[in-house]
């Protein structure tokens, strides 16, 4: 018996991060935007949803409710669901690919989905900053079947033949994030991170503070996905003021002397820049500074109040809804915060 052509249309990517449900309610839009399903036409049952994707129950009802909340379903007790509506208004749906997971990139993630409103359709894969896992991801998506790519481009290795996957995507549908590439090319839009300037200003605007200490060290791990750019805002800072500098690897085999300041990238290594701290008998503020990259709410609490320089993560997730949604192809940069706590 053949299956009615919903089921030729639907498709649960186990790669994704995007919510099972969400992935089925994006391939009924898909569906309906195609015209293989047309108004009122009668949709399968959650069971019959569930047996053919092996989905749980819960998923497929989630998401028929879903459908029916933006209203492009309706249901009839004992019949089912039925498609209400086949207005879709040319709503965007986007192929978010980003390095990792992390507080932050949920900012991103959750600014963007509110911006678009909910009947855009947002498939959102990870990478771990891995350049095979991102070459393979891009390379088994068509085009065709989103209207953007938002890229978060962050390496480990092999990052220096990102441009020529890069440039495999239509330039009218790509946005990248967070960084520029060397060799993109073509009329693209971005929403990024001036790396060197934003670190160099942050750190004027806190030369007040700093001026206590004799040294500031950049904790900086040699198998790092950050941009060289921060070291040379970082050198070009001290190299101005005077300040003694070092880049340091490892934390754990660093001694912690008076007199200087410590500026930590990864939040792996800011648990053990403070336990290092908390066993000397130095204090935070006068004899020892921090300042931790990435605001989060914890850092408020940390050592009475870690000083934090920050990318506004909540705009750079709005700003690229606003690309996406006005078809625009301009480079924004994402404002960059200091702000002043106890540990400076």
């Amino acid at each position: 018996m053949k299956q009615p052509p919903i089921f030729e249309c639907i498709f649960i990517d186990y790669y994704s991060s995007t919510p099972k449900y969400l992935q089925l309610a994006n391939s009924i839009i898909k569906c309906i935007a195609d015209g293989k399903i047309c108004k009122n036409d009668i949709l399968p049952s959650i069971n019959e949803l569930s047996y053919n994707f092996e989905i749980s129950r819960d998923t497929a009802e989630k998401a028929y409710k879903y459908l029916k909340k933006i209203g492009l379903l309706g249901s009839v007790p004992g019949k089912g669901y039925y498609v209400k509506s086949i207005e879709l208004s040319h709503s965007p749906k986007v192929f978010l690919l980003f390095n990792k997971l992390s507080y932050h990139k949920k900012i991103i993630y959750d600014a963007i989905v509110a911006a678009l409103g909910e009947m855009a359709a947002v498939d959102l894969y990870i990478y771990n900053n891995d350049f095979s896992l991102f070459k393979k991801l891009l390379q088994n998506k068509k085009a065709d079947d989103y209207t953007h790519f938002v890229i978060i481009p962050h390496f480990l290795e092999g990052g220096e033949k990102a441009h020529e996957i890069i440039n495999t995507i239509p330039k009218e549908k790509l946005i990248l994030l967070d960084k520029l590439i060397p060799g993109v090319e073509g009329n693209y839009a971005a929403v990024y991170e001036n790396f060197e300037s934003d670190i160099y200003h942050a750190l004027e605007q806190c030369l007040t503070q700093l001026s206590k200490y004799h040294t500031i060290k950049i904790i900086f791990p040699e198998n790092s996905y950050y941009p060289d750019e921060i070291l040379q805002g970082y050198y070009r800072f001290c190299h101005q003021y005077a300040f003694n500098c070092k880049v340091i690897h490892n934390v754990l085999t660093e001694e912690i002397g008076k007199g200087e300041a410590y500026i930590n990238l990864m939040e792996s290594d800011l648990v053990t820049l403070i336990e290092r701290i908390i066993s000397t008998d130095l204090k935070v503020g006068a004899e020892v500074g921090v300042i931790s990259y990435n605001e989060t709410p914890l850092k408020k609490i940390i050592l009475k109040g870690l000083t934090t320089i920050s990318t506004d993560f909540q705009t750079m997730g709005e700003k690229t809804a606003y690309l996406i949604l006005n078809n625009l192809t301009e480079h924004i940069a994402t404002p960059f915060y200091l702000t002043l706590r106890a540990s400076l």
